[in-house]
């Protein structure tokens, strides 16, 4: 579903609840943990490419409780997708215009970029639909990429266009950067 746009979850209403997971390998036996996050910014009505009315990551969860993180790793170890966060459209504010959402990779022990991370994967699911996969390979220079971005249409309903960009950013820069690409 490259560049495309999807409306699902019934005719109009659009993406209801999705799962964002998010995986990848561990690091090699004597190396420092790999530790990548999924990221969310959320914007309003009055301002959809503005500053993010507020972001959730791994140690947060949106104020009204419709983003939040439901698995967290440190190091990309375990079974499966090792990192979920939720998003429920259907329960979010009539506030909200736009929700970007991301990963990013923590450079606290040296300069990462998703290159040098092995079999990442991230999904984004609704029910038992998948709706967006990437491997985020196209953007294996960058240390931070958005993948999605959910957008509030006319009706009210919510609709999803993949948007893989790259940034070169730590997590806290990234925050303030994903929502500006459109």
């Amino acid at each position: 579903m490259r560049g495309r746009q999807c409306q699902v979850s019934g005719v109009s209403n659009g993406v209801a609840r999705v799962e964002v997971r998010l995986k990848w390998d561990p690091s090699p036996f004597g190396e420092p943990p790999r530790h990548l996050d999924i990221v969310a910014a959320t914007y309003s009505v009055g301002e959809p490419y503005g500053p993010p009315l507020y972001v959730v990551h791994s140690e947060s969860r949106s104020p009204d409780g419709t983003i939040t993180m439901s698995r967290h790793s440190e190091t990309g170890l375990g079974l499966g997708f090792v990192e979920v966060m939720v998003l429920e459209f259907d329960r979010m504010a009539s506030s909200l215009a736009r929700v970007v959402v991301g990963v990013a990779i923590h450079q606290d022990r040296g300069r990462k970029t998703f290159g040098d991370i092995s079999n990442a994967k991230v999904v984004v699911v609704e029910r038992y639909e998948e709706l967006l996969v990437d491997d985020l390979a196209q953007v294996a220079g960058s240390t931070a990429a958005t993948v999605a971005e959910f957008t509030r249409n006319a009706s009210g309903g919510w609709g999803l266009r993949e948007m893989v960009r790259g940034f070169d950013s730590d997590p806290l820069a990234f925050a303030g950067q994903m929502g500006s690409v459109r």
